[in-house]
């Protein structure tokens, strides 16, 4: 094979990893703004805010390596999807950065600090639904005529991209909620696991409603589950799901093993990634834009490539650094400046 065939593939793969790593990492820290409004008292909000206060602003870096990595390897894509997904995007970023104010205003504020504390669960609830109709807009498929996109400025808004939004909301709420058990004790870890089984229960359900949608979608995302014998090799993704489902929700009121429910929330995400990824390749903006029609030239994507694997273990290496030094409990009274 060709360079022109084969370096898509590996771009394919470089912004789902990047994708991927940002959802599990700043999925959590969304989650906890999400949960925001469960805390009883304002130390116990400070308490949640600190389990992810040295680590979370570095979370962003993988959101970037996702977009960058499809500006360079990817143009056209980037084009379709920015020209299409411009208000949702736009939204996005905008509760990205209200979020952030607030994290870091919250901590200084003291007659504010409420209002502070509002503002950080509003902007993680918006910026987690952006996230969420983004993927039911790609998901649902993109009509595009030479090249462009059709639908106009409010093309994305439909019942299944609002239904994505939601599912990918309380999906971060799981994680908010395990990541808490992971990192706190007492009656902020109790509060956790009183939450966390609700939400396996509705994550769950989401994930049904919008499996049992996919194959009425004119992306035809599910088409190649059933095509052949397709579905015997492809059966273990959801059946694993199924099981990882009911593991979590045992582990999530288990003592002892605090470790486990997040763990098993992570696998639960990158299950349901598989999935996806598995029903649109090798499209990159479904129904009509394959990797390789939406490639930049091999030279720039080999000049672009090189840099990568200069960065990544840089990324990848900070990142582990990160939260090997914070790593174990945090306190409640542990404090952030």
């Amino acid at each position: 094979m060709d360079m022109a065939t084969v370096l898509p593939v590996i771009w394919f793969g470089v912004i789902g990893f990047g994708v991927l790593m940002y959802v599990v990492l700043d999925g959590f820290v969304l989650g906890l703004g999400i949960l925001a409004p469960f805390a009883e008292t304002e130390q116990q909000l400070d308490h949640m805010m600190n389990t992810a206060a040295p680590i979370w602003d570095g979370n962003e870096t993988w959101l970037v390596l996702g977009g960058a990595g499809l500006l360079a390897a990817f143009p056209k894509a980037y084009a379709v999807v920015l020209s299409a997904l411009y208000l949702p995007v736009l939204l996005m970023l905008i509760a990205l950065v209200f979020r952030g104010v607030a994290f870091e205003f919250r901590f200084k504020a003291n007659r504010a600090k409420p209002a502070w504390g509002l503002a950080f669960a509003l902007g993680s609830m918006v910026c987690a639904f952006a996230q969420g109709v983004i993927l039911g807009a790609l998901v649902e498929g993109m009509p595009l005529q030479g090249g462009k996109y059709m639908a106009g400025a409010f093309g994305w808004f439909s019942p299944f991209s609002m239904l994505t939004g939601i599912a990918v909301l309380f999906g971060y709420a799981l994680l908010g909620s395990t990541w808490l058990i992971l990192k706190t004790e007492g009656r902020m870890q109790e509060i956790a696991r009183g939450l966390t089984r609700p939400l396996v229960l509705v994550v769950v359900a989401f994930m049904g409603l919008v499996s049992a949608w996919l194959p009425f979608l004119d992306s035809r995302i599910m088409a190649r589950w059933f095509e052949g014998a397709n579905f015997w090799w492809l059966a273990p993704v959801p059946l694993l799901a199924l099981a990882n489902a009911w593991a979590l929700w045992r582990a999530a009121m288990r003592h002892g093993r605090d470790a486990t429910p997040f763990v098993l929330t992570l696998s639960f995400f990158a299950l349901g990634f598989i999935g996806l990824v598995l029903g649109i390749w090798p499209h990159i903006v479904p129904p009509g834009l394959t990797i390789w029609d939406a490639a930049s030239p091999p030279s720039s994507q080999g000049f672009v490539l090189v840099g990568l694997i200069i960065l990544l273990p840089a990324i990848l290496g900070y990142t582990y650094w990160s939260y090997s030094v914070f790593k174990g409990k945090v306190a409640a009274d542990a404090g952030y400046h």
